[in-house]
């Protein structure tokens, strides 16, 4: 990751704001000396994109415990599905990864063994009737 400019930074720490709080997007680029399609472009940057997250993550982990608290809340009040899953999905109790084995293992049954054992004992059970 390349280090971001001062007036990035600053951009950063106005964007990372909720937007009650914060300066327009002509006063935040007055502020820092540049034009507004500057700041937009900046927006498209995936370091400035990953500054702005992290810069947001900062200025609510404060708050997060409450949120996470009212995600519980929500799925068992409202019987929600969605709410429980993210819940679930937060406390990393449920993912979406699926794990798939393609090696066989030593314990692996051999299908087609079992294919010729059931196609004996159904022609055994054919001749005792």
């Amino acid at each position: 990751m390349r280090a971001l400019t001062a007036g990035q930074i600053t951009v950063i720490q106005h964007l990372s704001l909720p937007k009650a709080e914060r300066p327009s997007v002509d006063q935040i680029a007055e502020e820092v000396g540049v034009s507004r399609s500057t700041i937009y472009a900046w927006q498209k940057d995936p370091d400035f994109i990953a500054e702005l997250k992290a810069q947001i993550v900062r200025n609510n982990v404060g708050e997060l415990p409450e949120l996470v608290g009212a995600l519980t809340r929500m799925a068992l009040e409202d019987k929600s599905a969605a709410m429980a899953k993210l819940a679930l999905q937060v406390h990393g109790m449920l993912t979406d990864k699926v794990e798939v084995q393609t090696q066989a293992s030593p314990q692996t049954t051999d299908v087609e063994a079992l294919r010729l054992r059931i196609e004996a004992m159904k022609a055994r059970q054919h001749e005792k009737d």
